[in-house]
């Protein structure tokens, strides 16, 4: 049976050949993202600037019928009681959740 200091240099000897054969395999994959990062960045930007355009152009078009509906709480608001104040923003909180569910 092997000495007990053989025993331990041969333990660190293989754990340093284990972690070091990791480390490269690592650094090999971190090497093959950095060349792949500047395309996906720009695919992943590109794509999230036509989103923001495209939620722009939803939200312009929701605008005249959202001020409007705000205008007309607006006005009835100061005359309302609190229950019918509570009852239109919960109909305008239904209002909200039932058109986020039905966007994509």
């Amino acid at each position: 049976m092997p000495s007990p200091d053989a025993l331990l240099r041969a333990t660190v000897n293989r754990l340093a050949a284990r972690l070091g054969h990791g480390l490269a395999g690592a650094a090999a994959e971190v090497a093959v993202l950095a060349q792949d990062a500047p395309e996906r960045l720009r695919r992943e930007w590109d794509l999230f600037q036509e989103e923001v355009k495209a939620e722009a152009e939803r939200l312009d078009s929701d605008q005249p019928e959202a001020a409007a509906t705000e205008a007309a709480s607006a006005t009835s608001a100061t005359t309302d009681d609190p229950q019918q104040q509570i009852d239109r923003l919960r109909a305008q909180v239904a209002e909200l959740c039932r058109t986020l569910e039905e966007s994509p």
